[in-house]
C-alpha cells in the first residue's frame, strides 16, 4: 500500500476556532507521538549502540549526547542525517577515538540498519489504536523527525492505515511543544482542539504542549516514576491499555 494514505492529503482544513473548555467537548480525536510512546524507542536505539560497542553500556551517554545533536536539527540548524552523523562522530571523539568522514558513514550506516532490524510496537500500542478505531475517534501521529525516517518506521511496523493525518516536524517545518503543531493536527482532523486528546511520552513535550494549544494532554508515564507533581489539564496513564477508558470518561 502506498504511503501516506492518499486520504491524508485529500482532509479540507477547517478554520482556526475559538477556545472552548474542554469539559464542554466530546472527545472526538486523539493524537499520538511516536516514539517511547507506540514505537519501542529504547529497545531499537539500544541495538543500534550494541552494533557499535558490543554493549549498551554507554546509554546514558549516548542520551544526553543525542538530547544536545537533536535540539540543533529541531531549531533547523542542521540536517537529519548530517546531525546522526555528527553524533557519531562526538560520541567517539568523547571516548578518545578520532574518525574520518568516511568511517564515519560507514559506522553510522551499521547503526542505522541494526535499529531498523530493532523497530518494534509495543504491545499495547495496536490493541489501542483498534479500540479508538471501534469507539469512532479519528487518529494523527504528531512526531519531532525526519519525514523520510519516520514515513519508513511507519511503513515497517504496518502503521500505514492506522492514521487519518501524520504530522512530521520535518516535512512542515515546525515541532512540538510548539502550539502551531498540534492546532494543524486538529485543522486536518476537522475537529476543534477542544475535542483532541494527545498522548505521549514526554510531559513537557508533548502532555504540556499540548494542553497549551487547547487540546487534553494525556502523559504516557509507562516507567511509573510518578516524579512530576499533578499538573492541571493533563491526565497521567501507565500504559495504553487505560487510554479508551479515559477516553469513554471524557465522553461522558
Amino acid at each position: 500500500m502506498r504511503w501516506p494514505p492518499s486520504n491524508v492529503h485529500r482532509v479540507t482544513l477547517a478554520p482556526e476556532l475559538s477556545p472552548t473548555p474542554l469539559a464542554c467537548r466530546q472527545v472526538a480525536a486523539v493524537c499520538f507521538d511516536v516514539d517511547a510512546t507506540l514505537v519501542d524507542y529504547e529497545a531499537s536505539t539500544r541495538a543500534g549502540l550494541c552494533e557499535l560497542l558490543g554493549t549498551d553500556d554507554a546509554w546514558v551517554e549516548w542520551c544526553a549526547l543525542t538530547d544536545q545533536h537533536y535540539q540543533s536539527y529541531l531549531d533547523g540548524e542542521i540536517g537529519f542525517e548530517l546531525m546522526l552523523r555528527q553524533r557519531t562522530k562526538d560520541f567517539f571523539a568523547r571516548r578518545g577515538e578520532f574518525l574520518c568522514d568516511g568511517e564515519v558513514v560507514r559506522r553510522e550506516e551499521r547503526r542505522t540498519a541494526a535499529v531498523r532490524r530493532a523497530w518494534r510496537l509495543f504491545d499495547d500500542a495496536l490493541p489501542c489504536l483498534r479500540a479508538l478505531r471501534t469507539l469512532g475517534l479519528r487518529l494523527a501521529a504528531i512526531t519531532n523527525a525526519s519525514g523520510e525516517h519516520q514515513r519508513a518506521k511507519l511503513d515497517a511496523l504496518g502503521l500505514q492505515s492506522a492514521f487519518d493525518v501524520v504530522l512530521i516536524s520535518g516535512e512542515i517545518g515546525v515541532a512540538k511543544p510548539h502550539q502551531a503543531i498540534f492546532r494543524r493536527a486538529c485543522r486536518a482532523l476537522g475537529v476543534h482542539p477542544a475535542e483532541a486528546m494527545h498522548v505521549g511520552d514526554r510531559l513537557d513535550i508533548d502532555a504540556m504542549g499540548a494542553r497549551d494549544a487547547g487540546l487534553h494532554g494525556v502523559w504516557l508515564d509507562r516507567s511509573g516514576c510518578g516524579m512530576f507533581p499533578q499538573v492541571a489539564g493533563i491526565s497521567v496513564i501507565g500504559q495504553l491499555a487505560e487510554l479508551p477508558a479515559l477516553v469513554t470518561e471524557r465522553a461522558g
